[in-house]
């Protein structure tokens, strides 16, 4: 048997019955896009949260108390650098505050609290001046540390350190702007406004520390470090799980991967009930194929033409029809993922994504081609010569 020529007979009767045809593949193109589409939007915004939590750094350890009367004081972090393979602590807090600068009002600015060396502790470089210290922690100092794009919206660029903001109306002193970073865990650090922990409380912040950062000193010590912190909360405060959650970089990423490998399973089984369908116009277009045809498998048989010859060629029909299907809707599904992009969203198919589409419409093809193939082989010749 002639595989090239039975493909090429199989396209002349596809496009001689164009509209059914092409019906019959619209539904392939449906399932192979939304797969392609939602499944790829689901791993793009995999990826981007994947990028956001790496670039804050996964060597933080990260600490969240619930029980607010048991809120730790400034000086109980202290003890907590001392712990093996931990190389710096800082807490911080949300805070919210109208903000002046340069006489103009400063929008959508992340205002923060945070301690000594928070910037360093982050991973922020600083373009002017310095970072927050021990001292304005101790003095309840009335300083902050500004995002860049703060710093060249209202100054023009120059260097603000020295100058003042108002806060509420009260006046905090510039002493360091931190380098454009961009956003990250969804915050936008060159928008952000951060001011030493202690200062917080004249802005109603709590008294208390519920939320800090634990820095390891690599990132593959961070799981001991995890541990070491769990430990002391536990011996020296009597913070157990119940009460507060310790939580390094990777495991937060993995739960969230894990979250949206289900999300993704969950969109492509949806998605692919559309392919269900596109599969059953393949295999309804074939039977009728087979129907309209029948005479002609008379001849062919009576010719000498074997039961695999014409299974052959209606399955290689049906399999050339769901390619076209597949093909197509896997440029759709770019397409429309390309038109998410633009329109703001993400979208990483994957090339992997991509190949198994591919495989998919071959198999729809296979599955739902047999049962027709299978119906014109077992005509006999006679019979099939008599069919009006």
């Amino acid at each position: 048997m002639n595989i090239l020529l039975t493909a090429r007979t199989a396209w002349k009767n596809i496009i001689s019955n164009r509209l059914r045809s092409g019906l019959t593949v619209l539904g392939l193109v449906i399932g192979i896009a939304s797969v392609i589409l939602l499944v790829g939007m689901v791993n793009g915004a995999t990826e981007r949260i994947n990028d956001e939590m790496y670039s804050v750094g996964a060597d933080l350890v990260s600490v969240c108390i619930y029980d607010t009367e048991s809120a730790l004081a400034y000086e109980d972090l202290a003890p907590m650098r001392k712990l093996d393979n931990v190389s710096g602590v800082t807490p911080f807090t949300y805070l919210s505050g109208s903000v002046t600068a340069g006489g103009k009002k400063v929008s959508g600015t992340e205002l923060m609290g945070g301690g000594e060396s928070y910037a360093d502790m982050m991973g922020y470089e600083m373009k002017y001046g310095r970072d927050l210290s021990r001292i304005d922690m101790d003095n309840y100092t009335k300083c902050v540390i500004i995002g860049e794009k703060i710093s060249e919206g209202y100054w023009q660029g120059r260097n603000p350190c020295g100058l003042t903001l108002k806060i509420d109306g009260d006046d905090y002193t510039v002493v360091g702007v931190m380098k454009g970073a961009g956003s990250s865990m969804g915050s936008n650090i060159d928008n952000t406004v951060v001011m030493p922990i202690t200062t917080s409380r004249y802005l109603g912040g709590e008294a208390g520390i519920t939320e800090f950062y634990v820095k390891a000193d690599s990132e593959e010590n961070a799981e001991k470090v995890s541990k070491s912190v769990k430990q002391y909360l536990s011996k020296t405060h009597n913070l157990t799980s119940d009460y507060c959650d310790v939580t390094t970089q990777k495991m937060m990423i993995d739960a969230m991967n894990e979250m949206n490998n289900a999300m993704a399973l969950l969109l492509g089984g949806i998605a692919s009930i559309s392919l269900l369908v596109g599969g059953i116009g393949v295999m309804n277009v074939m039977l009728v194929s087979v129907t309209e045809r029948t005479r002609e498998i008379g001849i062919r048989k009576s010719l000498g033409a074997k039961r695999k010859d014409i299974l052959w060629q209606f399955l290689v029909e049906s399999v050339v029809l769901s390619l076209i299907g597949g093909l197509i809707g896997i440029l759709t599904g770019l397409l429309f993922g390309r038109i998410a992009i633009l329109a703001g969203a993400f979208f990483s198919p994957g090339i992997g994504m991509i190949l198994l589409a591919f495989a998919v419409s071959v198999a729809v093809g296979l599955v739902f081609g047999i049962l027709p193939a299978f119906r014109a082989s077992k005509m006999k010749p006679v019979e099939a010569l008599r069919y009006e």
